[in-house]
């Protein structure tokens, strides 16, 4: 008589994802996708010529799941960081709901499937560039940087300010001036956002052995560096309205914001003390994410204000006739 090995029997039986719709949801990290989902949706408003809204739309979707598919792969190759972190302790994976194994096959289908259809239904130019989007963050940033260099969130930013480039060549088939500039907005805006936060986390990054600046070079190194990039970010992110691209209310409300990232800045400079530091880190990494929400904003409006501007004088000039 043969004896049954229930335990054999049970690793061989295919296991049962516990996964609900909300930890895929979840994988696709959605607060980035909302804000690269809006700023493709600027470059996409301020592009010149008619851009079909169809393929306006289809453009959007096709970035937004490609975000989504970064974030999947991101969390399916840090699992072992996540877990570590208090931060991230709470995803899909550190749970144990969802398996890397399933997290990267949902981000691989998500990622080919948007540069494919970015390229049959659009154009194959902006579906390079969403591959190689894609491959930045997940490759490049995900895989190499994050775990081996302190300047990962400088460089790996990249992948984060490529969105707007990668609508703009979709409405245009071309590269110009004005996607290049959001590229750089959101390219400096990066560092000030990200190592403020990494601050007032650094205990975090140290547990996980990611080499975050606070954790490598200190905490005096981040706050020169949060200082000198936030202001390098107010003079590029002031320059479409010095180049002539946009209106004075853009400038008058990029140099307000500016101001405000400076102070804030400049405050996280000034404090040492742990208590007032980590108020400052906090105050600043809230501000930075309303200081990039609301200047995208003020170029969207000036475009809506644009188009409207002459259907509103039209309809003003026939009630007078």
């Amino acid at each position: 008589m043969s004896v049954i090995d229930h335990d054999a029997i049970a690793l061989s039986s295919p296991r049962i994802s516990e996964a609900e719709v909300g930890d895929y949801f979840a994988l696709l990290k959605p607060r980035v996708m909302s804000l690269v989902i809006f700023t493709a949706l600027v470059a996409l408003a301020i592009a010149p010529g008619h851009f079909h809204p169809v393929l306006a739309f289809t453009s959007l979707l096709c970035i937004a799941v490609g975000a989504g598919a970064s974030g999947a792969l991101n969390m399916a190759l840090e699992g072992d960081i996540d877990a570590k972190m208090v931060r991230t302790a709470n995803r899909p994976i550190p749970r144990g709901k969802v398996t890397r194994a399933e997290a990267l096959a949902f981000g691989s289908t998500l990622a080919f499937f948007s540069v494919l259809t970015l390229g049959i239904l659009v154009n194959w130019y902006a579906g390079a560039l969403l591959a190689f989007t894609i491959f930045f963050y997940v490759v490049i940033y995900t895989m190499w940087l994050k775990r081996w260099t302190a300047q990962n969130i400088v460089i790996g930013g990249a992948a984060g300010a490529l969105p707007p480039i990668v609508a703009w060549v979709a409405a245009t088939g071309s590269l110009s001036v004005e996607p290049l500039l959001l590229f750089l907005i959101i390219f400096f805006w990066t560092p000030p956002h990200f190592w403020a936060l990494a601050l007032f986390r650094s205990d975090d990054y140290a547990r996980a052995g990611v080499p975050m600046l606070p954790v490598v070079a200190g905490p005096d190194a981040t706050r020169l560096q949060i200082l000198l990039y936030t202001i390098v970010l107010v003079a590029i992110a002031g320059s479409p309205w010095a180049l002539g691209y946009f209106d004075a209310v853009y400038g008058v409300i990029s140099l307000l914001l500016g101001a405000g990232m400076l102070v804030l800045a400049a405050n996280v400079y000034r404090c040492r003390e742990r208590t007032s530091s980590l108020r400052a880190t906090r105050k600043l990494f809230a501000f930075s994410i309303l200081y990039l929400f609301v200047l995208f904003a003020t170029l969207l409006i000036e475009v809506v204000v644009r188009a409207g501007a002459p259907m509103i004088g039209a309809l003003i000039s026939s009630s007078f006739a």
